[in-house]
């Protein structure tokens, strides 16, 4: 794999990463809720008018352009596996932003999951 495709499957990955982070971000602003009838509309103009919520919708369309870049670059095989990075980013930033936990049973799959993305990525 070369550089260039490195990059993009990295960009791919962080810009999947910060959706999912900005979604969080977005629906901790809204609170806990519940769909239904008498909630619907209220609810879904407030998830849907949380800026937030549309940075991470928005990095998730440009995340699908640069993903389609690296997919015609790197075998599937081989970049797919890499998104495993992600979780591994949003552990630690769930973790720094939001204060969510950080076990010792999730470090040492973390660090399972950087095992396997290297051997994955050398083969």
């Amino acid at each position: 794999m070369n550089l260039v495709s490195f990059l993009l499957i990295l960009t791919g990955v962080l810009l999947n990463a910060a959706a999912q982070l900005l979604l969080k971000a977005g629906t901790n602003a809204v609170g806990e809720f519940t769909f239904s009838m008498e909630n619907l509309i209220p609810i879904g103009w407030k998830i849907a008018t949380q800026p937030p919520i549309l940075g991470g919708l928005s990095c998730y369309v440009v995340s699908v352009v640069v993903w389609i870049m690296a997919l015609s670059r790197v075998d599937v095989s081989v970049a797919y596996p890499m998104l495993s990075i992600g979780y591994v980013v949003n552990a630690f930033a769930a973790w720094y932003l939001f204060g969510e936990s950080l076990s010792v049973a999730k470090l040492a799959g973390i660090g399972v999951i950087i095992a396997g993305v290297f051997i994955v990525s050398k083969n």
